[in-house]
């Protein structure tokens, strides 16, 4: 398998470490817990991480700071995106209505996060001609919107350069970031459709 680090720096590997760390400690719904393979690989991400912080504590004391600050926003904005994530796919399997005022609150907060994610990852946009093409979405009902957009969070989130700390892999780097970019544009398109509908 061809492997590449273009568009992955340090701090962006580390960033990828901790986003697969943050997956599985707040499973998507319907995993199970306590696999020994992901108990395996948790444990292997903890290395990574202390090896990381090692490499860490030898820069100056500034960068320090901000790479500790940028590792903990990406956690949080990870947590959070997997937070909102597992309340609406709760919401949608117990059949349960979601207020258009929740889902353009969660939808900005979505967009918000993961366009953050899109910058601390290094996980840059499309080209311009890419942006704002959502085919398929037009006419679909709120939760199909929804449903569509978890599967979109999920696939990111087993994307194997998330999903398995350390794999840089150019294709999957390619889809990654296409993934996190339907995130970002569905969840926006999302947002706007429901805050007019509350009016």
């Amino acid at each position: 398998m061809h492997r590449s680090n273009a568009g992955v720096g340090f701090w962006g590997g580390m960033a990828f470490s901790i986003a697969w760390s943050v997956a599985f400690s707040m499973p998507v719904a319907g995993q199970r817990v306590g696999d020994p393979a992901k108990v395996q690989m948790q444990e292997m991400t903890q290395r990574e991480l202390q090896l990381n912080r090692t490499a860490t504590d030898s820069r100056q004391p500034s960068d320090r700071k901000r790479s500790q600050a940028m590792m903990d926003q990406v956690s949080e904005d990870f947590q959070r995106i997997l937070t909102l994530h597992n309340e609406i796919v709760r919401a949608i399997a117990a059949d349960k209505s979601l207020s258009n005022e929740f889902v353009s609150d969660a939808m900005g907060e979505i967009r918000k996060r993961s366009s953050r994610l899109q910058s601390s990852l290094k996980l840059q946009k499309p080209d311009p001609a890419e942006e704002n093409r959502m085919p398929g979405v037009e006419g679909l009902e709120t939760k199909d919107e929804l449903i569509l957009l978890c599967r979109q969070i999920e696939m990111f989130m087993k994307n194997p350069i998330i999903d398995t700390p350390g794999t840089v892999d150019a294709k999957q780097l390619e889809k990654a970031r296409r993934d996190l970019d339907s995130v970002v544009q569905l969840s926006g398109y999302i947002k706007n459709r429901a805050a007019k509908q509350k009016h």
